[in-house]
C-alpha cells in the first residue's frame, strides 16, 4: 500500500510537470512568433523609409531639370506647372497608398517633361540636362528597387500575421495588414520602367 501511495505521488508529479513543460513551450512558441511578427513590421517601415529617401533624391532633382528645360522652352508652361504641381503633391504624401497615387502622377508629368527634349536639339545636347537625365534614370532604377523591396517585406509581414498561431492575436495586439506600393493598373508600367531617354 505504501509503494501504490507513492507511486501515485509520483505520477501526480510528473503529470505536473510534463504540464508546466508545456506550458513553458507554448509561451516561448507565442513570444518567438511574437517577436517574428516585430521583427517583419520593422523591415516593412524600413523599407518604406527607403522608398522615401528615393523619392526624396527625385523630387530634390526635379526642380533643376525644370529649370534647365525652361530656359529651352520658355513657351512650355503648362508643363512645367504640372511638374512642380505632382512634386509638391509627392513631396507631401506620407502613407503608401498617397505615396504611389501622387508618385504616378509625378512620373507621368516628368515623362512630358523628358519629351520636350525631342522638340529641342539644343537642349538634347546640353550636358546639365544630359547629367540631370542621366540622375533621374538612376534614381528611378533604385526605385524601382526599393518598390519591390517593400513590397516583398509586406508580403512576409502580411503572411506572418495571417499564419496560425499569429491569426490568433495579431490583430488585438495591433498588427493589421499593410497595404502594398501599388499605383495601379495604368501607371504600374510607366513606374516599374525608367524615363524613355532619346538623344
Amino acid at each position: 500500500m505504501l509503494i501504490s501511495g507513492f507511486a501515485a505521488t509520483s505520477g501526480r508529479r510528473a503529470v505536473k510537470w510534463i504540464a508546466v513543460f508545456a506550458a513553458v513551450a507554448v509561451l516561448i512558441w507565442l513570444v518567438v512568433t511574437y517577436n517574428g511578427i516585430v521583427a517583419l513590421r520593422q523591415r516593412t517601415a524600413q523599407a518604406f523609409g527607403d522608398i522615401d529617401v528615393q523619392l526624396k533624391q527625385r523630387h530634390d532633382l526635379v526642380p533643376n531639370l525644370v529649370e534647365t528645360v525652361r530656359g529651352y522652352a520658355a513657351h512650355e508652361r503648362g508643363t512645367f506647372d504640372a511638374v512642380i504641381q505632382a512634386r509638391n503633391a509627392a513631396a507631401a504624401a506620407r502613407d503608401p497608398g498617397q505615396v504611389a497615387q501622387s508618385e504616378g502622377a509625378l512620373q507621368a508629368s516628368l515623362g512630358r517633361l523628358v519629351a520636350l527634349s525631342e522638340a529641342y536639339p539644343d537642349l538634347k545636347a546640353n550636358a546639365n540636362f544630359q547629367a540631370l537625365q542621366g540622375q533621374l534614370t538612376d534614381i528611378e532604377d533604385k526605385l524601382a528597387a526599393a518598390r519591390r523591396f517593400f513590397n516583398n517585406a509586406v508580403a512576409e509581414y502580411n503572411a506572418a500575421i495571417a499564419a496560425v498561431p499569429a491569426v490568433f492575436f495579431a490583430a488585438p495586439l495591433g498588427f493589421a495588414p499593410k497595404p502594398f506600393f501599388d499605383v495601379g493598373e495604368g501607371a504600374r508600367a510607366s513606374l516599374d520602367a525608367p524615363p524613355r531617354v532619346a538623344f
